[in-house]
């Protein structure tokens, strides 16, 4: 009987081995692909059950120095930051220094124009607040690093209305978390970073966690992963501020914190829900408060806590974030049913993250061919589709070649998006997300080309290039 029962341990074991290293290659197969075609650079960590499964970086953190990214590397986890300055609030309020229901001009009176917002509006989203990324845009000195003290100035000085009434509607907007980092501040004393640090990050052993603004105070850190882009019409990759790419958005913005600026790596990040799933930095009560879902006054659900995005249903209850700025795009997601994370980091902005082909795999499903796979062709066969295509209404879709791919443009926007073949005819677009885009060609009785564009296979634009004969 004891034989029968080691016997049978075994061979739970093996089998249990063998899913595990079927599941890893399987995942390897999918991200060696994205990388392999431009779709992925950074770092991917799964992990089930209290059990690391998959912890795998892919590229160079740095293209200058070719260091490579690992489990360790860190990277600005872009609106993935809001989850802490949620957390933040929650530690406060247990202090008993906010309320949820306090107003704003409580705590930043030069606001109080917007009379009828309340920290929880900011939390949610929910305040009518307009976004300062896009209000800034045409409004600010870009050699000017902006600070939060600089934005609420903006705001106050100009009394923007807001976009509609507290609680009426939910629109996600980065100024309300970066006036939650001000209230942070105002009402602990310290500064945004320090508080974070000295409450979530220290006390969870999240060594490599910190807030950090590398152009407004820039320093050296080991093992850090720089945010980039294409610069244009290239294949070369640079800062999104480089006149190559010339987005200086990043730069002047770099200082405003609460939105952004918390950088970390995927361990480090796994500790963090480690304790959320635990329980451990917040309560149950206060954990729940933090991802209940709510409604509008027109009883519309709001699925979004305290800067997380929420999934919740009989049989469901995750949550998590994703974040994309400064070259940078990040995912962080937990089921807490199945005690599963997956935490995807990556340093280029066209970067793929391939969810539905990971919880396939993950759950034991057949495989979706959610990437097409790149193949070879000759340089002719991409010449031959290069031109203007018109279409009926005046509009012009500019293809271009360069590098292997297809390069797409238009007579009103410099869109720069680049397109691989997985056909003689037909082109995947290399998309931020990995968004589903495809330009095929067909040549007409008389000699003409059509192009038709195509997203998740529906017809979104087409045109017509003239015989060059």
């Amino acid at each position: 009987m004891k034989q029968l029962k080691l016997l049978l341990a075994v061979t739970l074991l093996c089998s249990s081995c063998f899913s595990q290293t079927k599941s890893f290659i399987q995942l390897d197969s999918i991200f060696t692909l994205l990388h392999g075609q431009n779709q992925f650079n950074g770092e991917v960590f799964i992990a089930e059950r209290g059990k690391i499964i998959f912890n795998k970086g892919y590229g160079f953190a740095n293209e200058e120095t070719k260091s490579r990214i690992n489990g360790k590397t860190i990277f600005e986890l872009a609106s993935c930051s809001k989850q802490f300055t949620g957390a933040a609030i929650v530690l406060l309020k247990r202090e008993g220094k906010v309320n949820y229901t306090d107003k704003l001009s409580k705590y930043i009176p030069e606001l109080k124009f917007w009379e009828d917002v309340t920290i929880y509006d900011l939390l949610r989203h929910t305040s009518g607040i307009p976004d300062f990324i896009f209000s800034m845009d045409n409004n600010w000195d870009p050699q000017k690093i902006a600070s939060n003290d600089d934005v609420i100035t903006f705001y106050s000085s100009r009394k923007d209305t807001l976009e509609f009434k507290p609680k009426t509607a939910h629109r996600y907007s980065n100024t309300n978390y970066v006036l939650l980092a001000s209230i942070i501040e105002r009402v602990s004393g310290k500064k945004y970073g320090e508080y974070l640090a000295d409450n979530i990050f220290k006390p969870l052993g999240m060594n490599n966690t910190f807030v950090y603004n590398r152009r407004k105070k820039a320093k050296k850190i080991e093992n850090y992963a720089i945010g980039y882009v294409w610069a244009y019409n290239s294949f070369t990759k640079v800062t999104m501020e480089n006149p190559e790419y010339n987005e200086q958005r990043v730069y002047y913005l770099d200082g405003v914190e609460g939105a952004a600026k918390v950088n970390s790596c995927a361990e480090d990040i796994y500790k963090w829900i480690l304790a959320l799933h635990s329980n451990t930095l917040l309560s149950q009560r206060e954990f729940e408060e933090m991802t209940e879902i709510t409604q509008t006054t027109a009883g519309s659900p709001i699925p979004y806590g305290f800067g997380l995005d929420l999934r919740k249903s009989e049989n469901k209850m995750a949550f998590g974030h994703t974040g994309s700025w400064d070259g940078y795009s990040t995912l962080i997601y937990h089921d807490s049913i199945k005690d599963r994370t997956i935490i995807i980091l990556e340093n280029f902005n066209q970067g793929a993250n391939a969810v539905t082909n990971v919880f396939e795999i993950l759950d034991g499903r057949p495989l979706t061919m959610e990437y097409e796979k790149k193949i070879d062709i000759e340089e002719p066969i991409f010449i031959q589709f290069t031109g203007t295509y018109a279409d009926e209404e005046g509009n012009e879709h500019i293809i271009t070649y360069k590098d292997k791919h297809l390069i797409y443009n238009s007579n009103v926007a410099q869109w720069d998006m680049r397109f691989f073949p997985y056909a003689k005819n037909e082109f995947f677009a290399i998309r931020q997300g990995g968004r589903n885009g495809v330009l095929r060609f067909s040549k007409l009785d008389n000699g003409d080309i059509k192009l038709e564009m195509l997203e998740y296979g529906s017809l979104i634009g087409q045109g017509t290039r003239r015989n060059k004969s």
